[in-house]
């Protein structure tokens, strides 16, 4: 039985910075994202800023072991109060000193105790939603957010059983690819493999057996599977002595990130920040034991950037320029009641929770 017609997103959806600007200001800062690796904040006062939704945040460790996030702004007249990573034993204001507690609350400020009826126990820096999620830290700016176990229902579960090992690991590296388009277009080109023979031949031929993979929803997250493909075919050697080493398999955590795990249980990530309308940057994330240099990781991080990263730059690319382009007429997508590799049935459920997010956001700003 054949599914109902249905056709691509119009091109609005990925080229109108009004379309960008309402999912900046909603889906972007309702939804988890990822903020760093909890290996970046070992000890108690470790931290690191960086951008989400438009905002700037930072995440620190606690006394406690708490890793909190906060909004990167000073409680008194709006200062940001970190930059980059370090490590501090209170946060102090760089304009006027004003101090506050690893847990946010405010400790001390010059001559506070001039000012009648201040309570400085009543000052405390906005705290955002933050969970540690197999050692990666996401944040949600939505007070009010389900857990990510309830949007993404059995991934942790089934990463633990792929990667083990996954308190032991820590970032290698992270490669960054600035790619010229929209981000809903690269997050699009990730999750379909219908033009992985035709464009990744690396990959098609020496990591996944085209004619065994699927895509299919949990959730907010389409999960990639596939058997891996004839053992002396591969590029790398895959023997890692855990249960799964000779599968592939990807979870994507809508909107912005994904878990990989290659064949010999190696654990890789992307994660997207979109920049505006028409640009994104993707960070490719290699991790291995300890964060100790592992050459198998390393020549297949080489082998990624140069193949498969490469020829989705390409492709992404040319279709934002074709997004533009007035001859465009959305076409159908291609959804086979029996799924499999050739068939975009990943994509409808993707650009229906994009539909529906950028209607919503557009109706919330009014435009």
């Amino acid at each position: 039985m054949n599914t109902p017609l249905t056709h691509s997103l119009a091109a609005r959806y990925y080229t109108d910075p009004a379309v960008f600007e309402a999912e900046r200001n909603g889906l972007l800062a309702r939804s988890w994202q990822f903020a760093g690796h909890a290996s970046q904040l070992e000890n108690p006062g470790d931290y690191f800023a960086f951008e989400m939704a438009g905002e700037n945040l930072f995440s620190i460790k606690g006394r406690d072991g708490e890793i909190r996030t906060f909004y990167n702004v000073c409680q008194h007249r709006a200062h940001q109060l970190v930059t980059g990573e370090g490590t501090t034993r209170v946060v102090v204001c760089p304009y006027h000193a004003w101090t506050y507690e690893l847990t946010g609350q405010l400790r001390a400020g010059p001559n506070l105790n001039s000012v009648q009826g201040f309570d400085k126990s009543k000052v405390c820096l906005t705290e955002i939603r933050t969970e540690v999620f197999l050692g990666f830290i996401f944040v949600n700016l939505d007070a009010e957010a389900r857990p990510m176990d309830d949007w993404f229902p059995g991934a942790r579960s089934e990463l633990e059983s792929f990667v083990p090992n996954w308190a032991d690991l820590k970032p290698l590296e992270w490669v960054e690819i600035p790619e010229n388009c929209n981000w809903k277009v690269s997050v699009e080109n990730y999750s379909e493999c219908y033009h992985c023979s035709l464009n990744h031949p690396t990959f098609a031929t020496g990591v996944i057996k085209p004619e065994t993979y699927d895509i299919q929803p949990q959730g907010y997250c389409l999960r990639h599977t596939t058997e891996c493909n004839a053992l002396d075919q591969m590029t790398y050697d895959i023997n890692s002595g855990f249960e799964n080493n000779g599968k592939y398999s990807s979870w994507f955590l809508w909107p912005m990130f994904s878990f990989q795990v290659y064949p010999g249980n190696i654990l890789n990530t992307y994660h997207w920040r979109a920049v505006d309308a028409g640009h994104v940057v993707v960070w490719r994330g290699w991790y291995s034991v300890r964060g100790e240099d592992n050459e198998t990781v390393r020549r297949l991080a080489v082998q990624d950037r140069a193949t498969t990263v490469e020829e989705d730059i390409h492709l992404v690319e040319s279709v934002q320029r074709g997004l533009k382009s007035r001859g465009y007429v959305p076409g159908p997508l291609v959804v086979d009641p029996s799924c499999g590799v050739n068939s975009e049935h990943s994509i409808l459920h993707l650009q229906k929770w994009m539909r529906e997010a950028a209607d919503r956001d557009l109706a919330a700003a009014g435009t």
